[in-house]
């Protein structure tokens, strides 16, 4: 073959097309879910769902996601790419539905879990595929726009869902995935070749049930905390019978011949600092995302379309900025871009602790926006250092881990902040709702959203409960800024203690003796 032959599939680009939308259609509808959570906690429009309820709608998703993303890559690659992608297309399409017409917050909570199951059986091989079809000449470009689908979903799941909420019932969110993806069924049945590969990994079905269920129980401890308060034995029963279990998920991965998590991994630290830094920084920023939606939803009383609106600086940031990160590490280096990057998350983050209840609109806006040329400058240089740490033939484990670390970091900061939100809510709240009706009281001390109800229910005589509770929720959405802010700082001090800085050079293949842990296979 002539060595200028393109080696790539005649139809590569339009499976690059079907591969987008696949991925656009995961990404999409966790941003859409950004600006429906007032509308779900909603007793009349929604499903009255608490905040923890709420969180768990996000969470179901994410742990299951995580906890999957490794298995249905090696099922992937061991029975068929393509069938696995038509499998995840159909179980997200079916959780969607289900999703749409939830009568209860549990139904909800059990249905976003069945589309995380959809969701992890779609993203890794989407990946595999791109590398089955392109040339390497052209590998990287594809994967590029496969990547910025990931940005374009963040910019119009909000806008798409505010969009929806303001003409249709909430259940449309979640209802717009299901022609998507019949559409996306039947290109991938039309256009996309099935592949394999030769030489799959081992299926860790014990490392993954106990890496979901050591999540799953230490969330249920933190979230059920927040909601009703620390001074039960379940709570902490569920908290250090988590922990305990993902102790043993880290010892069992360290001596099985094929884990789902390599975790000799983290010995190294050129390795483990951008790992690590990838989850501080979405540790500190999906919680926060997760309160400003009820603060600009409730306390500032923007509608859900105008709340979508209001979150595109963060997403525009990212946008306008992420392309040129890469640029800026060559120039300066990984480490002082991320740490540059991780100063802009925690001074946006930091500054929620600011904000009150008639804080112009636009330092709203600029602190996203702030917060979105962070979150642009911490990923590619993350993602440069964990490359360049591992040989070649390992760089889909790399992408692999730190997705893996993004997602479940970015549900325990919507754990661990929900919950201080929580906290501080009700002990603030207290006062002002001494003289309600017992059941009443527990509803309102309960989340911002349970007061509104309460408030609406009493009437004109409802409107002081409502002052009471914008103020006890800025109060507490200052204390959940402030510990993000501290997440976030402590990410610098691993980028400026262990990341690679200029002079650091891609590792092409490591000295086993030197890096017994890179070496490995």
């Amino acid at each position: 073959m002539a060595p200028h032959e393109n080696t790539g599939h005649p139809r590569r680009w339009a499976i690059l097309g079907v591969l987008v939308v696949s991925l656009l259609v995961v990404v999409l509808d966790n941003t859409i879910l950004n600006v429906a959570l007032r509308t779900l906690a909603d007793p009349i429009h929604g499903l009255g769902a608490t905040q923890g309820e709420l969180e768990w709608s996000i969470n179901s998703y994410t742990l299951v996601f995580a906890g999957l993303l490794f298995t249905f890559g090696v099922l992937g690659d061991r029975y068929g790419r393509k069938r696995y992608l038509l499998v995840g297309l159909a179980l997200f399409g079916l959780a969607s539905l289900l999703s749409a017409y939830a009568q209860n917050p549990g139904q909800l909570v059990a249905a976003r879990a069945l589309m995380g199951v959809g969701g992890a059986a779609i993203m890794p091989v989407t990946l595999s595929i791109i590398s089955n079809v392109f040339d390497p000449r052209e590998r990287a470009r594809a994967i590029g726009i496969w990547s910025g689908a990931v940005g374009l979903a963040v910019a119009i799941g909000p806008i798409l869902g505010g969009a929806l909420l303001e003409r249709y019932w909430w259940g449309s969110v979640f209802l717009i995935n299901v022609p998507v993806v019949l559409a996306g069924l039947i290109a991938v049945a039309a256009l996309v070749p099935e592949s394999r590969d030769p030489r799959p990994g081992g299926v860790d079905v014990i490392g993954v049930g106990l890496s979901v269920i050591g999540l799953v129980g230490l969330s249920y401890g933190i979230i059920d905390g927040g909601e009703h308060g620390f001074d039960r034995a379940l709570v902490w029963a569920a908290i250090l019978g988590g922990l305990a279990v993902l102790v043993g998920f880290v010892a069992y991965e360290r001596r099985i011949a094929h884990p789902s998590l390599d975790v000799r991994l983290f010995r190294v630290p050129r390795f483990a600092a951008p790992v690590a830094v990838v989850g501080l920084v979405f540790f500190a920023a999906m919680g926060v995302l997760f309160f400003t939606s009820f603060y600009l939803q409730l306390v500032r009383g923007y509608t859900p379309l105008q709340t979508g609106l209001l979150f595109l600086p963060f997403a525009g940031a990212q946008l306008i900025f992420a392309p040129q990160s890469a640029t800026m590490v060559r120039r300066y280096g990984a480490r002082a871009v991320s740490a540059v990057g991780l100063a802009l998350v925690a001074v946006a983050v930091g500054a929620f602790a600011l904000i009150g209840a008639d804080t112009p609109i636009w330092l709203v806006g600029a602190t996203f926006f702030v917060q979105g040329i962070g979150m642009a400058n911490i990923m590619p240089p993350a993602m440069e250092s964990i490359m360049s740490a591992l040989p070649r033939e390992r760089a889909g484990v790399g992408s692999a881990v730190s997705n893996t670390v993004r997602q479940v970091a970015g549900a325990l900061g919507i754990a661990v902040l929900g919950s201080v939100l929580a906290a501080a809510y009700r002990d603030r709240i207290a006062p002002a709702t001494g003289g309600l009706p017992g059941p009443a009281r527990a509803v309102a001390n309960e989340s911002i959203s349970g007061a509104y109800g309460v408030a609406e229910r009493l009437g004109p005589a409802g409107q002081p409960l409502i002052g009471a509770a914008n103020g006890a929720f800025v109060s507490a959405m200052h204390w959940a800024a402030l510990l993000s802010a501290v997440f976030a700082a402590v990410g610098i001090v691993v980028v400026l203690r262990w990341m690679p800085g200029r002079t650091a050079t891609p590792q092409v293949a490591p000295e086993p003796a030197g890096e017994p842990e890179l070496a490995s296979a």
